[in-house]
């Protein structure tokens, strides 16, 4: 089973977020300053031993390798932001690229979204703008990617680099521009490129043409999420149905459902257990779905009260319910993968390394899970 962590390389400074967020912000920033919001909130959340890292330094990249193989990860999906040849947060991923000691496998995942404001402010505002262009950028951006292409610790199928694609429905010239890097690959001396896409977003839409994609990655805990808000929606729309037909008897008026649903209270506070039960109670659409894990989720140090936190957490649920997800990969998906949320998305509670209060905790658990798998 090739367990793959989603890896966020937001860990340095770089001259946009000085100037967006203020002088010396990285995604430590927000996480220093969050705090508890009510009884038994686990924030701030702290590296084990303070290790507040530079990913500009080589050794915590050599670190992070190390200590994700020992413990059964087979490799890290990078997250990567290119706007239109503008990039963003690249330096690890080039640093990693070109250190031979940094020896983990290795994806990439273009998150191709505008950034905008949206942690601090309901009306989101574009800081940098997303655009797709025509062929010469995406030649121009597929020959960025070639040299990690065709290094071997690149993660491919039958020699075709595996790329992830975060929100594929934001493209308008999704397929004239993976067509465009499939000929590339070609040309180049690769067997071709083997895409998957990654957010609920794109799932979502039902008539959308994924010829191009053999994989679909449940990024977890959001399609969880998705099929227990359907089921609660469907709930009330029953007993809305129920209500209705004693308001309109009785006082002739009737219920709006999204009013019914909604609520004034900012904080979304969500049970653990829930979330991982939903997940894996799940059947998956297509052979093209590949599944999903989740540490934990708690935004809160990014958007305060208005964030969703999951209580009830802990390595030891998470170990029980990645066992049953390893299961459910072989049986049911019938899948050698399984993509984790996350390696360090530390302000959004979805990090295997290693903190304060669980040490290393989590990552025990997933080797663990790996080990009585492989001895069945």
């Amino acid at each position: 089973m090739k367990v793959i962590a989603f890896y966020l390389p937001q860990y340095h400074r770089i001259p946009e977020n000085d100037r967006w967020w203020g002088e010396g912000f990285t995604e430590w920033t927000n996480l220093k300053k969050a705090r508890p919001l009510f009884e038994g909130h686990y924030q701030p959340r702290v590296p084990l031993n303070g290790n507040y890292y530079n990913l500009l330094e080589d050794d915590v990249k050599v670190w992070q390798c190390k200590i994700a193989r020992e413990h059964g990860i087979y490799g890290f999906c990078f997250y990567h932001y290119w706007f239109d040849g503008k990039m963003l947060l690249e330096k690890p991923m080039e640093q990693y690229l070109a250190n031979p000691k940094c020896d983990l496998p290795f994806c990439i995942c273009w998150a191709n979204e505008h950034w905008t404001n949206a942690w601090v402010s309901k009306k989101d505002s574009v800081l940098i703008e997303q655009r797709y262009g025509e062929r010469d950028q995406w030649v121009e951006h597929f020959n960025y990617f070639l040299p990690f292409f065709l290094d071997e610790r690149y993660i491919k199928e039958d020699g075709k680099p595996l790329v992830v694609i975060y929100r594929p429905e934001l493209i308008d010239v999704l397929n004239d521009m993976l067509d465009c890097w499939q000929e590339k690959a070609i040309e180049n001396g690769l067997p071709g490129l083997v895409f998957a896409y990654q957010h609920v977003s794109y799932d979502n839409i039902t008539d959308k043409d994924d010829s191009r994609f053999k994989y679909a990655i449940e990024y977890q805990p959001g399609y969880a999420q998705r099929d227990m808000d359907s089921d609660l929606f469907k709930s009330l729309k029953k007993i809305k149905g129920n209500i209705n037909l004693f308001l309109e008897k009785h006082l002739k008026v009737t219920v709006d459902i999204h009013k019914l649903i909604s609520s004034d209270q900012r904080l979304n506070i969500t049970d653990y257990d829930a979330v991982w039960e939903s997940l894996l109670k799940r059947v998956p659409p297509s052979e093209k779905y590949i599944p999903g894990a989740f540490v934990d989720w708690d935004n809160s140090p990014r958007r305060g009260d208005g964030g969703r936190i999951f209580v009830g957490g802990n390595p030891e649920k998470f170990e029980s319910y990645f066992k049953r997800l390893i299961d459910r990969a072989t049986r049911v998906y019938k899948k050698d993968y399984i993509f984790v949320f996350a390696w360090n998305e530390w302000t959004e509670g979805g990090y295997l390394e290693p903190d304060e209060k669980y040490g290393y905790g989590y990552l025990e658990a997933i080797k663990k899970a790996l080990e009585e798998a492989c001895s069945k």
